[in-house]
């Protein structure tokens, strides 16, 4: 399995596909439920609500970057970032539909305003890994489909589209393998047959099989390793949090 390259064009389109969908979602919520827990441990629904508005905001500002050369950090600092969550995170239903719209439609923007020579450019993540601007919408789409799943309102790994399942198992495993600090794990995707190693040896002890989106959701930490076979039946060692 070979990482694929990004085309922010077609990676925009699916942004806006990912984006309705989860806006259709969350439009089916009551009003109460947006304070009640999300699957991320310490956060509302709210909370993730008012990231996924904040995140748009904050790819605006890399390409901001990417288009005028003039250094524009993702977020001013982990504080601001932290705080506007936090803030945005008690807003009714209404709020934070419109907020979702809005920044949406302000990244989508931003895309649009990309000339092709800047999708070269090199920006700053948060976490100070440096990236192509082509590479900001992918990371959009990984933000609204994993985030969808991680509000616990029935949409699930198992319902990730399949390009995108493939897509990102293959970046997940590329930032696993060779890792001294991961468990040395074969991957079985009994979806295709396709065979991965993690962690730093090469014939690791234990293999694990299932269906790609199952996989997924094991490597991202949105599940325990359910719909999952280990062979020897072992327990599931812990990976580590994606950063």
């Amino acid at each position: 399995m070979s990482v694929q390259r990004p085309d922010p064009a077609r990676d925009a389109a699916a942004v806006r596909e990912a984006t309705e969908q989860l806006l259709e979602s969350v439009a089916t919520l009551t009003p109460s439920a947006v304070a009640e827990p999300s699957l991320l441990p310490g956060w509302t629904r709210g909370h993730l609500l008012a990231h996924l508005a904040r995140n748009a905001d904050s790819y605006v500002n890399l390409l901001t970057w990417a288009r005028t050369g003039e250094e524009t950090p993702q977020y001013a600092d982990q504080e601001s970032r932290d705080k506007d969550i936090e803030e945005g995170a008690g807003r009714p239903l209404g709020e934070h539909l419109d907020e979702l719209r809005i920044s949406a439609d302000r990244l989508a923007y931003a895309v649009e305003q990309t000339p092709p020579q800047a999708w070269a450019a090199q920006v700053s993540m948060r976490s100070g890994r440096v990236i192509a601007a082509a590479e900001i919408p992918y990371r959009r789409l990984i933000e609204v489909l994993l985030h969808h799943v991680d509000l616990g309102i029935g949409y699930t790994c198992a319902d990730l589209p399949a390009d995108f399942a493939v897509r990102e198992l293959a970046n997940v495993i590329d930032g696993l393998s060779g890792h001294e600090g991961v468990a040395a794990v074969r991957l079985h995707d009994t979806d295709s047959g396709e065979k991965w190693t993690i962690g730093a040896a090469n014939e690791p002890d234990l293999t694990v099989s299932g269906p790609r989106t199952a996989l997924l959701a094991w490597v991202t930490g949105r599940s325990k390793g359910e719909g999952l076979t280990p062979l020897p039946a072992l327990p599931l060692p812990v990976l580590p949090p994606l950063g």
